[in-house]
């Protein structure tokens, strides 16, 4: 299974609530839900994908630990944009004082916030203009840095908030610029 994608609106209206509750009785799967109401059930990602998302996530929470200026989250983390999408990235970091200004109850389910940084981390079976779909809607939302990367092309497309997406090739590094002060990750094992 890819992904499967269904319309229940205006059949049905889904509120965030309702949503949050379908996705506790179903954990073995993956959703997301776009501004339009639709519906994405993902297959858990694959044993190769799922060991680089977690390197990924394991050198951005180091960083964190040291820096000690935001949150980190993995990809079982959803977040309801500002326009009501809920998507959940392969990993993400929100800033300390962004996240501490939300409820206990707004953090305890998908919090309504946009992470300030993202990452994509493309699966085989991803289609590149759904995932760059996705990372537009995160700048569109407030995301200061987005890095989608494609293993399969070995390139990484770049987003930043007002500005065009810088594509690389190959690139052994890559920066947190000033969004994630210092933080360098290296695509040895990425790739």
């Amino acid at each position: 299974m890819n992904a499967l994608t269904i319309s229940l609106e205006p059949i049905f209206e889904l509120t965030d609530e309702k949503f949050f509750q379908l996705c506790q009785k179903n954990r073995d799967l993956r959703f997301e839900r776009s501004a339009q109401g639709d519906i994405t059930i993902m297959a858990p990602e694959g044993s190769d994908t799922g060991m680089r998302s977690s390197d990924v996530n394991g050198y951005l929470w180091l960083w964190n630990q040291q820096k000690k200026l935001g949150f980190t989250f993995g990809s079982s983390a959803g977040f309801i944009l500002p326009n009501g999408a809920m998507r959940s990235p392969d990993a993400c970091w929100i800033l300390k004082e962004r996240w501490d200004a939300l409820t206990p109850e707004q953090q305890s389910k998908f919090a309504p916030i946009c992470p300030d940084f993202v990452i994509e981390l493309m699966s085989r079976t991803d289609s590149l203009p759904t995932v760059q779909a996705k990372m537009q809607e995160y700048q569109d939302n407030g995301a200061r840095l987005g890095w989608l990367i494609n293993r399969r092309d070995r390139q990484v497309e770049i987003y930043r908030i007002g500005q065009p997406v810088e594509v690389l090739q190959s690139p052994i590094t890559l920066s947190g610029e000033t969004v994630l002060p210092e933080f360098v990750l290296e695509l040895a094992s990425i790739w």
